[in-house]
């Protein structure tokens, strides 16, 4: 299991938080994924061996916002 941060721009309400959530966590082999709108942060936990963070950052930007690797 792999945990990473992304940073997520756009984001501007609960709505918007809603639908990041929602779309990394339906990704096979995501096991939680909590988005914290004040700092436009997702946390993720998932299974590194059939996910990879350029498929998280993809379904970010997929749904219509930006996001980048956090630290």
């Amino acid at each position: 299991m792999a945990n990473v941060k992304l940073r997520v721009s756009g984001m501007h309400c609960s709505n918007c938080q809603a639908k990041v959530e929602k779309a990394l966590k339906s990704i096979a082999g995501v096991y939680t994924a909590v988005v914290d709108l004040p700092d436009g942060e997702a946390e993720i936990d998932f299974d590194d061996d059939s996910v990879t963070t350029a498929q998280l950052l993809a379904v970010v930007q997929a749904v219509g916002y930006g996001a980048k690797l956090g630290g």
